[in-house]
């Protein structure tokens, strides 16, 4: 069992603990001195960790030092711009020795990937529409099994593992409640944008089967899946002789779902089933990052700073 979970660290608090590493790079500081720069897991959350002022005999050793391997560090508990940091002391790689068990260090989904696969297939082959049917299908057939492991992001809302899957599970079902409230919409076509939204993140990440990102493709940092699901539709839609009008209608649920031209979409959505998945899409992320700073804080307190959520800090009901 891990001795401490970085969600009960604490403000000025001195430990010394195990943790995986999501990322690591030696950066130079404005002191011209190389510090060693972290982004540290366990399965209830992730802290940013520094190592300032590596001496030259520590390099070699602290290079060793890769993603997704668990190491011990001595640190101080600092906060930094209204979030916790780690002011790393001492750091070392970890061996049998030590005991580690992968499950405290994995951040994963709340629930069984492949549950939530067999939910999100089951609703598209439900599909009436047989262009939205085949197009669903195939993709998640054809990514059925990083799927089971695949995260959201690198960084940001749903970054666990199978957290792609979580993320479109509940979009699923917030989908289908709207069209219960908003009749207007093609309620198969709205469904099918929730389920190949983000579905090229498995072409744009890069991700080890724990579901720890490491980075991006060449071609995701130089398309990212908006792009990538534009040339998706597009193949599969000749595939299978979908009509014209259908396949634009998918290429610019693709292209708009992020909304703005700053967050990587050239158009905003021109027709309201495009609208409705640009909000599910918000809706789930800003759900997850809200319930991920509650769950790490003290009843009838804020919680830090979440820069997803516009820099806010997030208050926790009194129990």
């Amino acid at each position: 069992m891990k001795d401490i979970y970085i969600s009960d660290l604490r403000t000025n608090q001195d430990l010394t603990s195990y943790f995986i590493v999501k990322n690591v790079a030696v950066k130079v500081g404005s002191n011209r001195k190389a510090y060693l720069d972290l982004l540290l897991a366990d399965k209830t959350g992730e802290i940013s960790a520094k190592k300032w002022d590596i001496a030259d005999e520590e390099l070699p050793g602290l290079e060793k030092i890769k993603e997704g391997s668990v190491i011990k560090v001595r640190a101080l508990v600092t906060e930094w711009n209204g979030m916790k940091q780690l002011r790393v002391t001492r750091i070392r790689q970890t061996s049998a020795e030590d005991g580690i068990v992968m499950a405290d260090y994995i951040k994963a989904a709340p629930e069984d990937a492949g549950e939530m696969y067999d939910y999100i297939h089951g609703r598209a082959e439900a599909f009436e529409d047989a262009d939205l049917r085949n197009i669903c299908l195939r993709v998640l057939d054809d990514n059925r099994e990083k799927l089971m492991y695949y995260p959201a992001a690198q960084k940001n809302h749903h970054a666990e593992m199978a957290g792609l899957l979580y993320h479109v599970k509940r979009m699923l079902m917030m989908a289908e409640r709207a069209c219960e409230v908003y009749t207007n919409l093609n309620r198969e076509l709205v469904m099918a944008g929730v389920i190949l939204h983000d579905m090229e993140k498995i072409n744009e990440i890069q991700s080890n089967e724990m579901g720890i990102s490491s980075g991006y493709s060449f071609e995701g940092k130089m398309l990212g899946h908006l792009v990538q699901g534009v040339k998706m539709i597009d193949r599969l839609a000749t595939e299978f002789g979908v009509p014209e009008e259908k396949a634009i209608m998918l290429e610019h649920m693709m292209l708009s779902h992020h909304y703005e031209p700053e967050f990587g979409s050239p158009k905003k959505p021109l027709f309201p089933e495009a609208e409705m998945l640009h909000y599910l899409d918000m809706i789930d992320a800003k759900m997850f990052d809200m319930q991920e700073a509650v769950e790490k804080t003290e009843p009838g307190h804020f919680s830090d700073r979440v820069w997803t959520l516009d820099n806010r800090t997030i208050y926790r009901v009194s129990e």
